[in-house]
């Protein structure tokens, strides 16, 4: 079984992420058929702009770089969570969750979901909650997998 350990972003991590990082999410938007090309890359500047306004620095938020815990292959993934005190204590937002291409489908996933599960409840974190594009059945395979529970569904058809 894979197993990982997650360490805090470097400034030059998060910069080298953030390269691509909303390139990708607009493409989640066009891929899942809800936005056309120009207003999901428009749409994930604007989200990018608001969820992050002080970049790397924003409060609450954590970057996580994700290593093999055997010390091979270097990084294979990262993770971005948002903490947040609500009435029921400390709750988590995972923004983002990617495995390095070449490694996918090969357990890093879950590994990556079980170290974050572990990191936050040493945080004292009581619930998760993410977001997946209808697309991505593969993640949505491996969330429901590691217990996470659909709390909503949007759908749409498209009237060509």
């Amino acid at each position: 079984m894979v197993s990982v350990r997650l360490e805090p972003m470097s400034r030059d991590e998060y910069d080298a992420y953030r390269v691509t990082a909303e390139r990708e999410y607009a493409d989640s938007f066009r891929d899942s058929g809800s936005l056309p090309e120009a207003e999901a890359v428009e749409r994930a500047a604007e989200d990018y702009a608001r969820i992050l306004p002080d970049g790397f620095d924003t409060e609450g938020h954590l970057f996580w770089t994700a290593y093999n815990a055997s010390g091979d292959d270097g990084a294979v993934g990262m993770l971005w969570l948002h903490l947040r005190p609500t009435s029921e204590g400390l709750t988590a937002f995972g923004y983002d969750f990617a495995v390095r291409e070449d490694l996918r489908r090969s357990g890093y996933g879950r590994a990556i979901m079980l170290a974050a599960e572990a990191e936050c409840r040493a945080l004292g974190v009581v619930s998760v909650g993410l977001n997946v594009f209808g697309h991505n059945r593969g993640a949505q395979a491996l969330y429901e997998q590691m217990g996470f529970e659909i709390t909503g569904i949007q759908m749409s058809k498209r009237l060509d």
